[in-house]
């Protein structure tokens, strides 16, 4: 079903652990080469690159903190002149800054958030678009989170926020790709056993799970395998769509 993907030129952000990690794998796994970006995890991006290298993939890392407008300017370019074009673009890299009440959330973590999670990933994509559009088209998949569908908690407020002006993105985007074939879409995924969880104060996610008719916690393969999926042949005619990975959230 995947065999189209081996030689596809893929770019997956915020690739060091948990959904990127685990998408970068079965990417390589299928025989495209693959674009592993890291900002701070440069020990874990490097781990991976090497374990894909030793099954017979193709991987390299790059670095670039997302928040530093210059440095995301420069990621695509530097992925495409390592491997000679874009085919497949996920925006996977996200997260909040601050997790106090959104009375006490202060400006700069506001900010922050936005540029992680919404103006980096309009601005890869953007890069991305402008390749792909002369160059017989590609896929966009932007990574986006239950927090859009319904607002975040008092303490991920801006993340919801954020996350949701990804998926206009995501509709917009796909309108000007149509006529390129360049085709975007965003996965929603829910609660999902990852770390990033234990940044933002969850030592356990046995609370939350009760809210999802599966009563579990998904697991980064979950995601991976539908950005797989939607990256391949089989996603030939689907474009402009928000999918929820949720167990029915």
């Amino acid at each position: 079903m995947f065999e189209g993907l081996s030689g596809k030129k893929v770019l997956i952000t915020g690739a060091s652990s948990g959904i990127g990690e685990c998408t970068a794998e079965l990417f390589a796994g299928y025989g495209a080469t693959v674009g592993v970006h890291y900002h701070s995890h440069k020990e874990p991006a490097d781990n991976l690159v090497g374990r894909i290298r030793k099954n017979g993939g193709r991987a390299f890392s790059l670095e670039a903190d997302l928040i530093d407008v210059s440095m995301v300017n420069r990621l695509v370019a530097g992925f495409i002149s390592e491997v000679g074009g874009i085919d497949i673009l996920v925006n996977n890299a996200g997260g909040a800054y601050g997790h106090d009440n959104f009375l006490d959330l202060d400006i700069e973590s506001w900010n922050k958030t936005l540029a992680l999670n919404l103006i980096s990933p309009f601005i890869l994509a953007k890069e991305s678009f402008a390749y792909m559009k002369e160059n017989e088209g590609g896929r966009i998949i932007n990574i986006s989170s239950i927090s859009a569908k319904y607002g975040g908690s008092g303490r991920t407020m801006h993340y919801g926020a954020a996350k949701s002006g990804l998926e206009a993105v995501t509709k917009s985007l796909a309108r000007e790709g149509a006529p390129y074939n360049i085709l975007v879409n965003a996965i929603r995924p829910g609660v999902i056993d990852t770390p990033a969880h234990q940044k933002i104060g969850r030592s356990t996610l046995d609370e939350r799970v009760k809210s999802v008719p599966l009563r579990r916690a998904g697991k980064p393969l979950d995601i991976a395998r539908l950005c797989v999926f939607l990256g391949s042949e089989c996603g030939e005619f689907i474009t402009g769509q928000v999918y929820d990975v949720s167990g029915g959230d």
